[in-house]
């Protein structure tokens, strides 16, 4: 089957308005934080549009063979996708490892990959440590507020692509709209959050005791953010980005198109920009027409 998707948007404390006025988000909600576009996830499964499942959720649609091959070792449909508009910045946070998450949340843990679609002028993102620290060190810093001060502060530009693997503390900043992809997983440990309350005055809920249990504590140079055609690889996703007509499709894989500028034709099935799409493994279809768009699957290693 080749369909489209409804994403299942998310409104949280730190979003904007960008996802309505920008990326065709339609919502009763002022504030959007999430769209979630590709998504098995019981917290937000797309749903999907026209044809003769339309109404249905693909994960309820969806078989193992229309996950491919590649996906035959992985309990649980292995990608999310999510498009973000930060209008504020999100919390310190650090996301567990499979072998944690597994034994200790009944679920993935989360690697991540993020494909900046926009940036303000001085926007940034924290990304892992400027040093090495010890367990002491962190506690010390999360305690007093001040552990944003040991955090790589990465300035970024549209364009750029950045890997965050399991147990890197990391943040989205202020002024960022971005694509990521990730593991299946909603598992987020908050370390700081900025002493910010919801809209009752509540505090969001920390998770630190087991940040400290799953967080790497050395220094993490950050990488060169420049990519070509592929964004990103890793044994649960693979991503790439392309500007032109082509024929995809994998006898090995699910894939899954989405637009992120301008308007494409997937066969017959007619995308704009903000629209996801999902190919069962075994189809193919020739991409037409003017935009940039991303195509995930998942590869062997």
């Amino acid at each position: 089957m080749i369909v489209k998707l409804k994403p299942a948007l998310k409104s949280y404390l730190w979003g904007g308005k960008k996802l309505k006025s920008e990326w065709n988000k339609q919502s009763a909600e002022d504030i959007l934080s999430e769209s979630w576009e590709l998504s098995f996830h019981k917290d937000g499964p797309s749903e999907i549009v026209g044809g003769e499942y339309a109404g249905k959720l693909l994960r309820d649609v969806a078989t193992r063979s229309d996950w491919g091959e590649n996906c035959k070792n992985f309990d649980f449909f292995p990608v999310l996708t999510k498009i973000i508009d930060a209008a504020q910045p999100l919390s310190v946070q650090v996301h567990p490892s499979d072998e944690y998450a597994l034994q200790n949340e009944g679920q993935f843990g989360k690697t991540e990959m993020w494909y900046i679609l926009a940036a303000e002028p001085d926007a940034f993102l924290y990304l892992g440590f400027n040093r090495n620290m010890t367990q002491e060190q962190f506690s010390a810093a999360i305690a007093d507020g001040t552990v944003c001060d040991y955090l790589n502060r990465v300035p970024v530009k549209a364009g750029e692509t950045y890997f965050i693997p399991s147990g890197t503390v990391h943040a989205i900043g202020a002024g960022i709209t971005l694509f990521e992809v990730q593991q299946n997983s909603s598992l987020t440990y908050r370390v700081y959050d900025f002493g910010r309350v919801d809209k009752n005055g509540c505090a969001r809920e920390l998770h630190v005791d087991k940040a400290k249990r799953v967080t790497q504590l050395v220094k993490k140079p950050v990488p060169d953010p420049a990519r070509s055609v592929l964004l990103g690889k890793c044994k649960y996703f693979s991503v790439y980005r392309y500007n032109s007509g082509r024929k995809i499709g994998r006898t090995d894989s699910y894939v899954c198109v989405t637009v992120l500028d301008g308007t494409i034709k997937l066969g017959e099935l007619k995308l704009h920009k903000g629209e996801t799409a999902f190919m069962s493994a075994g189809e193919s279809a020739t991409v037409s027409g003017f935009g940039q768009y991303a195509v995930i699957c998942t590869e062997k290693d």
